[in-house]
């Protein structure tokens, strides 16, 4: 799990998939398609179990989905935390990536 995204704590980061049930007919796709431990299965339908692991930005869950029953937040929120001041571009990793 991250535990920032260009600096902002991962916890104060609002992102990670929301499923619509009247939609999904429990395809799995999204659970096979993460592989950050996002979601578990429940009855046959996917649930979302570990919200704060979903890579920021990401929405491959979503384009998998062929009943589009799973959402993210906006990109438009996105561009909102990076106007944040403690919003970092460039590396963070302290000089640990080669």
């Amino acid at each position: 799990m991250e535990k920032e995204w260009f600096g902002i704590p991962r916890e104060e980061i609002n992102w990670f998939p929301t499923i619509n049930y009247e939609k999904c007919i429990g395809c799995m796709a999204c659970v096979k398609k993460c592989t950050h431990g996002v979601y578990s299965e429940e009855k046959g339908k996917p649930k979302v179990v570990a919200p704060k692991n979903c890579v920021v930005g990401c929405t491959g869950c979503e384009s998998v989905c062929p009943k589009e029953a799973i959402s993210h937040q906006p990109k438009e929120y996105l561009q909102k935390l990076a106007k944040r001041k403690d919003f970092q571009t460039g590396c963070t990793c302290g000089g640990e990536c080669k």
